[in-house]
């Protein structure tokens, strides 16, 4: 397979039909509550901000370079003040830093206790958001008997390869499984640390809300529940997921999240404080259109596909969506919190699995491959870091 830096631009019309169809599949207008800072249960949305500008209903995508090649399962993302980049290897447990300028890549360290296997391992990474004083880095990852989420300072005055100390876990417990680990980390406007987390495969763990599985957990950076939870002495934020992959907040500071389906639809969900988003018992929308009382909706859905969707980043008015087994990157276009069109899908193909989109703080996006996390087809190179114009 070619892979060439041209934009490869795909109506997604034929492949989502609007909400209330008869299918019932349809991309679907979401209302909704607010995630941003403190939020808590029932609070409304806020309006659209007058300083968000509406993009376009069709955008564009330029590939502009490959800042680095030969990674290994690159999963989790964070991006250091300065620009250059953190990126974990899920199946080999270290941590890399990847130069914004010129691509070189140092090991800082490995992470000690990850256990690999299915779709566990080292996933999201995040930087506190005091970094400049505090040098913490965070990362969830699969242990032998949990998934847990550890800091480590990063020291960069020691020898590369040794530059992290030892982590130290601020919340352990979250269940594991081969399957459905969830792991996206990062910190919100409010300074405090949300993950997603899967069902491992347990589907009645996401109706659970003792349990941390199938969730999306908000705590403080020393791990405990944060001030403004649905309850006050539990990290879960909301419920009812199968396995969150993406985690963004767009101008507004609304919390969304992207969210692996089974065999009918995969989801891009706006997320409201203490709702339940419905699985088990709900994937995607019933026939009709008809959510069940008492259930989120998901503000659109796509065939698994042409998504099975992992990182979500925001910039400039859209949110982007990258795509493993779909193979292409999603633009959906914002107005509040509805789409403004349906989404537009780039490079379809051209760079096979793509695992993490990340804003580059200027515009742009990293974007990165996932070919050789054992379900994709390496190439030559794999797997890379990509910087993308967008519009």
């Amino acid at each position: 397979m070619q892979r060439r830096s041209r934009i490869a631009v795909l109506a997604a019309a034929s492949l989502l039909l609007v909400a209330g169809c008869s299918s019932g599949g349809g991309p679907a207008a979401g209302g909704g509550g607010s995630a941003g800072p403190g939020g808590r249960a029932g609070t409304a949305s806020p309006s659209p901000s007058s300083s968000v500008v509406v993009p376009p209903a069709k955008g564009t995508v330029r590939v502009t370079g490959t800042v680095a090649t030969g990674l290994k399962s690159p999963w989790g993302v964070a991006p250091l003040p300065g620009g250059d980049l953190l990126v974990g290897e899920r199946d080999t447990g270290r941590i890399v830093r990847v130069a914004a300028h010129g691509g070189k890549v140092t090991g800082l360290g490995s992470v000690p206790g990850v256990a690999p296997g299915g779709e566990g391992g080292l996933l999201g990474l995040a930087v506190s958001s005091s970094f400049g004083t505090d040098h913490q880095v965070y990362a969830y990852f699969t242990t032998a008997s949990d998934n847990r989420i550890a800091r480590m300072i990063y020291d960069e005055r020691r020898q590369p390869g040794n530059q992290l100390g030892a982590p130290n876990t601020i919340f352990k417990g979250i269940p594991k499984g081969r399957f459905h680990n969830g792991g996206r980390i990062a910190f919100g406007p409010d300074r405090m640390l949300y993950a997603g987390t899967g069902e491992t495969g347990d589907k009645p763990l996401a109706q659970d809300k003792k349990s941390p599985a199938g969730k999306i957990l908000r705590m403080t950076p020393d791990g405990e529940p944060a001030h403004g939870n649905p309850e006050p002495d539990s990290v879960v934020y909301d419920y009812g997921h199968r396995n969150v992959q993406g985690l963004a907040w767009d101008a507004d500071k609304r919390l969304w999240a992207s969210e692996f389906g089974q065999d009918a639809w995969d989801e891009l969900n706006l997320i409201e404080p203490g709702r339940n988003y419905g699985w088990p018992q709900v994937e995607g929308k019933r026939k009709g259109g008809a959510v069940p009382p008492g259930y989120a909706d998901p503000v659109l859905v796509w065939k698994p596909a042409d998504a099975s969707p992992s990182g979500l980043a925001y910039v400039k008015g859209s949110l982007w969506m990258a795509s493993l087994r779909g193979q292409r990157l999603w633009r959906i276009a914002l107005n509040g919190t509805k789409p403004v069109a349906a989404p537009q899908a780039f490079l379809t193909g051209e760079y096979g699995r793509l695992r993490t989109v990340v804003a580059a703080g200027d515009g742009a996006l990293w974007l990165v491959t996932g070919n050789t996390d054992g379900r994709g087809t390496p190439h030559k190179g794999d797997d890379r870091i990509l910087r993308l114009e967008v519009s």
